[in-house]
């Protein structure tokens, strides 16, 4: 497909098209699904060349797939990348990103309010390898720039980040990073790169669940990281690979289907989560509302600068703390009580119990993670329908209290 092209045309189109094209033999339109697992080669010494790297190609299923391949241009390519990874999960993505910037005696700062999931394999497994991490807040710039240490190799970001949806300026932090000859690692979940593109704006690798809205679906787990060709081949062959964390053809098809929606998908899901999100701002039974888009996110312009859209995720606390928000997720009628985000369903959860229940008490007070709070992830349901459904959760909640 003719690169000048590809290049002039908008987002929604590169989703529909980068990469992917009629299939030469049968001009099938839609992607073909390879599930190989071996491969053969004309010669020895062809064999020898694809497993060397001299010649590119793929001989084994745990290091590449063809499907999967497609997948990972296309979002490199989206992201501005040189080359991708494409893993089983956000977790293979992000604890492979890690290991391949961190070893032994090296040290990573990271954003606060970080996903659970992250929070535990750095204070678990990287612990026992002896990867040390400090946890601050990246919005304070002298303090990061006061907590890097001799050995800190990384600085890991989530922006806006789970669940408080703080914004951080990643081109200020990666220009830090940098002059202390550290990497910058961003999880870019919650964006896409519709939204927001780190690697333009300094980042040295990013990272996504493509479970979220990459897929946009509900039914794959998935990761990806996007950077430099040399890092991303190293981290398959001698992280990834080593580790059996291939992704499988089915779920990179499923992935392909979904990301040619995304661009839609993503509007909705930021439109809605606006007026939601102004909704509950007004709402008198709610103490304190965290969106991007609203004028009282104390990193809103910053978000305006950076970010294309707001994104589709809301936080908020309600008045009476734990007991309101649990009557309240409990009262609801459309929204669905889910761990994930990001699909076509609203999805809500209490992230003090649910997704950051790894992180002990203590600290997630320190990043801001009540026992009230409780993220949305606004789907793609009619608008006036999820404010109906918040709207009655609301008095139910707020019921008991009268009482």
């Amino acid at each position: 497909m003719n690169g000048q092209r590809m290049n002039k045309w908008g987002m929604d189109t590169r989703l529909i098209h980068d990469a992917q094209s009629p299939d030469v033999r049968t001009g099938a339109v839609s992607q073909p699904v390879v599930p190989a697992v071996a491969y053969a080669f004309p010669s020895a010494e062809a064999a020898a060349d694809v497993v060397s790297g001299a010649q590119e190609g793929i001989y084994y299923g745990r290091y590449g797939n063809p499907t999967v391949r497609t997948l990972e241009e296309k979002v490199a390519g989206l992201e501005g990348g040189q080359e991708a990874l494409a893993l089983s999960s956000g977790m293979a993505a992000i604890s492979t990103a890690l290991l391949f910037v961190l070893q032994q005696g090296d040290h990573v700062l990271v954003t606060k309010d970080v996903y659970g999931g992250t929070y535990s394999f750095l204070t678990n497994l990287a612990a026992r390898l002896g990867i040390e991490a400090d946890f601050v807040d990246c919005s304070d710039y002298a303090l990061v720039e006061r907590s890097f240490k001799p050995n800190t190799k990384a600085l890991y970001l989530e922006t806006p980040s789970n669940p408080c949806l703080t914004v951080l300026d990643i081109s200020r932090l990666s220009a830090i990073a940098k002059s202390r000859n550290a990497a910058t690692i961003v999880d870019n979940t919650f964006m896409s790169p519709c939204l927001q593109r780190p690697l333009e704006l300094g980042a040295d690798l990013v990272v996504h669940s493509a479970t979220k809205y990459l897929n946009g679906h509900g039914d794959v787990i998935a990761g990806i990281i996007i950077g430099g060709r040399p890092e991303i081949q190293y981290m398959r062959k001698k992280i990834a690979g080593d580790l059996g964390q291939n992704l499988n053809a089915w779920e990179a098809f499923l992935i392909l289907r979904g990301m040619k929606t995304m661009g839609l998908r993503l509007a909705r899901h930021c439109s809605s989560a606006q007026t939601v999100a102004e909704y509950l701002e007004a709402h008198p039974a709610v103490e304190r509302v965290h969106y991007p888009g609203l004028t009282s996110h104390p990193q809103h312009k910053l978000a305006l600068s950076q970010m294309k859209g707001m994104g589709g995720i809301v936080s908020f606390e309600l008045k009476g703390g734990f007991t309101a928000g649990k009557a309240f997720i409990n009262s609801l009628k459309l929204a669905l009580i889910s761990f994930s985000l990001g699909d076509p369903e609203t999805l809500v959860q209490h992230p003090a119990s649910m997704t950051h229940s790894a992180i002990p008490p203590a600290e997630r007070q320190k990043c801001g993670i009540t026992d009230g709070l409780i993220r949305l992830s606004v789907g793609l349901e009619e608008t006036q329908d999820i404010i109906g459904d918040l709207q009655q959760a609301l008095q139910a909640a707020a019921a008991p209290a009268q009482a």
